[in-house]
């Protein structure tokens, strides 16, 4: 008689294997620290290797000894699941299907010969596919797809853009392939004590390391960065005696989307509280949207781009009465940069998870052929950094120095 068991997965790393082996010749998975991947795909390859026996072959670009492989991950996918553990002879150094799988673990660097010797492989799995030069991709491709239904599986925190995993999968993905990026945000079964340490990484670490372990993001070229080093995330809540709130809208809607923010001013720095942002936000939904997400927005000046006066217009009339548009000049832009950058931080609270994402990533353009930094600012994530200039708009136009001492 069949059985079946219920095996649960991060949303995102289940539609990875949702379909049978053979499926595809390529599946990854590739993002931050927490997400599940490495352990979604070591329970899957467990449970493919209890149906049917399989060689199923695990390297990574170093590998000193069995401890520093994958057979951490599948050993406790395997202790996840009662009816995995009886399928299974797990040993220090070694791990066994009782109906004959065997997985075979290998570092590629300076074993290249031996990848090659390796006959009759059904899967192999490369964790911390980063690493691996592409001269080991070469090598390991060529001797892996000898057999009908074989596939590849690739694992990663993406370090470097156009690494050789990034082009292979990222850049140009196969078509008989499916992947996906997965962070610890995807994850449901996110420990909590994992979650504490995310937490106090993200207010000791700097924002670029930070994002590249726990967001999976590159870790990119700092000098480019407009904010580099000038803000950082920690929990706060306003004092009685700070300046704001300010309220700033920038308004999106098909590839853009309409963002909020709320804003306050102390201690020399700009304090960023709350966020709101949506793409496809109908303008009759605008005003219960930002109100719900920043109550009190509604009896405060909110400052919005006055490129669009009848969307403030209709704003005003319904919920919004002391929205007004911002007044601009030649080289605003800048000027509000130089404004923000003049604070002696910018401090952005955990919850608002877009704003950081954005100053980390507003940047100034490149000399494609020489790398040099360029004056002028790329037009690409900015929703809510333009949001934060709206807010503090008068304060711009009042003069950095001016406005810093009446701060302090």
């Amino acid at each position: 008689m069949a059985t079946t068991a219920r095996v649960e997965l991060p949303k995102k790393v289940a539609t990875v294997f949702a379909k049978p082996r053979g499926s595809y010749q390529y599946r990854w998975l590739t993002g931050g620290r927490g997400s599940g991947k490495s352990f979604g795909a070591a329970k899957v390859a467990a449970i493919w290797g209890m149906v049917e026996p399989l060689r199923i072959l695990c390297a990574r670009e170093f590998q000193a000894s069995i401890p520093e492989s994958f057979h951490a991950e599948l050993k406790a996918a395997i202790a996840s699941e009662p009816w995995l553990e009886a399928a299974y002879d797990v040993g220090v150094d070694y791990l066994r299907g009782r109906n004959g799988t065997q997985f075979i673990f290998r570092g590629l660097r300076r074993n290249a010969q031996s990848i090659k010797s390796l006959a009759g492989i059904d899967l192999t799995i490369v964790e911390e596919a980063e690493d691996v030069p592409e001269v080991s991709w070469l090598a390991l491709e060529a001797t892996v797809f000898r057999k009908p239904k074989s596939e590849l599986w690739s694992i990663w925190n993406g370090r470097m853009e156009n690494s050789p995993v990034d082009q292979r999968f990222i850049r140009n993905p196969p078509q008989n392939g499916i992947g996906r990026h997965v962070n610890w945000s995807d994850n449901p079964f996110f420990p909590p004590l994992m979650d504490a340490l995310r937490k106090r990484e993200q207010e000791r670490l700097d924002p670029a390391t930070y994002a590249h372990v726990w967001e999976g993001d590159y870790l990119r070229n700092s000098a480019s960065q407009v904010f580099s080093g000038k803000w950082q995330v920690r929990s706060f809540e306003p004092g009685a005696d700070w300046n704001g709130p300010y309220y700033g809208v920038d308004f999106g809607f098909a590839q853009d989307p309409t963002t909020a923010v709320e804003v306050w001013v102390a201690d020399s720095r700009l304090w960023v509280r709350r966020e709101v942002g949506k793409v496809g936000l109908e303008l009759d939904h605008t005003a219960p949207t930002l109100i719900d997400a920043m109550p009190g927005i509604e009896r405060h000046v909110s400052r919005a781009d006055s490129a669009r006066p009848e969307s403030i217009s209709y704003l005003k009339r319904h919920g919004l009465g002391r929205i007004e548009g911002v007044k601009k000049w030649q080289g605003s832009v800048e000027d509000g940069i130089a404004h923000l950058k003049s604070y002696k931080e910018i401090v952005v609270h955990p919850e608002c998870r877009a704003t950081a994402q954005e100053l980390r990533l507003y940047s100034y353009k490149t000399d494609k052929l020489t790398g040099d930094v360029l004056p002028q600012v790329v037009d690409a994530h900015n929703h809510y950094v333009d949001a934060i200039r709206y807010a503090v708009n008068p304060l711009i136009q009042a003069g950095g120095a001016d406005i810093r001492k009446w701060v302090m």
